[in-house]
């Protein structure tokens, strides 16, 4: 429709409108999709073990047979660990079967029970009017911690307050472990505690969150694609790691963003190297910030990671650099998790680059402007 009367900050105002509108349009969409993928894959499976025809044939080896044949033609997030997951997920909330829209009603047949309900079983009156609620207000993150507590009510209980205040996954997992149902419980002034609880609260941030894991897989985009922090931390890592190749010493470059599983939570490794003279992987953390005694305190649970998981026969333990930098101050730290063989120690310092190499390194390009 054509309006002559616009202006030009009306031009630019219905510009950025209809941006941001169709961004979260779009963010809901991806993860309205990934919820109904992963539900569905829980409910193929606990189908399949109720019904399947073939299933005695497979037994205890089901999840295990699965896993393998389905990251065999390249899904992914089908490990047995989460398809477990998913079954689960969907032995919880039955109900989203009721939100799935027109386009999936030949997959799955849903129970009248179910349609009936119009909503999953756990959730409040607040939530009961339309069964969409859970699947367009939450990602399917926020239902990988959701399912993991046990007590329906409690579960609820959060389930609420995280669209109640549109808390981030990040802020969810907090709160739960500082125990807010527990604390609301015992509290006499529910509504003094719950104001405090969502003042402070890390909020969903509008716009697809592709930082999550299981978004940027679904999605089929690589972790180096989406997980730099800024564009100067990016061309940073671009020369840090052609500088580390170009010393000679035996650097051999391995991966950027490098995703490493500790518990149920993901980290990435901003840069993974072999090390073919030390025998070991050096992890490479930069910082854009002051050095902390926090990010220190990462870096070598990453070395201590790949210590216990990726060390093979004839390795030597890993080692980490961290790399902090503020204004045009640099400081290199190494991390040596676990080594007390100082002889040892003196030979991986030998070999990596010195520290006030690394530190002229980064001031350089720093106030170089790259």
């Amino acid at each position: 429709m054509k309006n002559h009367s616009l202006t030009f900050p009306d031009l630019a105002t219905a510009i950025s409108r209809i941006h941001h509108e169709l961004s979260n349009q779009a963010s809901r969409a991806v993860n309205i999709s990934l919820t109904l993928r992963n539900w569905m894959i829980g409910y193929y499976i606990e189908e399949y073990e109720r019904s399947g025809s073939d299933r005695t044939e497979y037994g205890e080896r089901l999840m295990d047979q699965l896993a393998k044949t389905l990251m065999g033609e390249g899904l992914p997030r089908c490990s047995r660990r989460e398809l477990y997951r998913y079954r689960k997920f969907y032995m919880i909330y039955p109900g989203i079967g009721a939100s799935l829209p027109s386009q999936f009603s030949g997959f799955i047949e849903i129970p009248n029970s179910i349609m009936e309900n119009q909503i999953v079983e756990s959730v409040t009156p607040q939530l009961r009017h339309e069964g969409s609620v859970l699947i367009t207000r939450l990602s399917f993150t926020h239902f990988a911690e959701l399912i993991e507590i046990e007590d329906e009510t409690k579960r609820a209980f959060y389930e609420v307050e995280c669209i109640r205040g549109n808390w981030s996954v990040r802020e969810l997992k907090r709160q739960i472990h500082s125990l807010y149902y527990e604390r609301s419980g015992l509290s006499t002034d529910k509504n003094a505690l719950s104001a405090m609880a969502h003042e402070k609260a890390e909020k969903i941030a509008p716009g697809l969150n592709i930082r999550d894991p299981y978004i940027f897989e679904f999605l089929g985009l690589k972790p180096c694609e989406v997980m730099g922090e800024s564009h100067l931390e990016d061309q940073l890592l671009d020369k840090l790691q052609e500088f580390l190749l170009e010393l000679g010493h035996g650097f051999c470059f391995e991966g950027r963003q490098k995703r490493i599983l500790i518990g149920d939570s993901h980290y990435f490794v901003d840069l993974v190297f072999y090390h073919r003279i030390l025998k070991c992987h050096v992890l490479v953390e930069l910082k854009l910030e002051p050095f902390n005694h926090e990010n220190i305190g990462q870096l070598n649970t990453y070395v201590s990671w790949y210590r216990a998981n990726m060390m093979t026969e004839g390795d030597n333990p890993p080692v980490g650099i961290l790399l902090c930098t503020h204004k045009e101050k640099a400081l290199v730290e190494y991390a040596l998790a676990g080594m007390d063989n100082n002889l040892f120690v003196s030979r991986y310092l030998l070999e990596l680059p010195k520290k006030e190499e690394m530190e002229r390194f980064i001031e350089g390009q720093i106030r170089g402007g790259m």
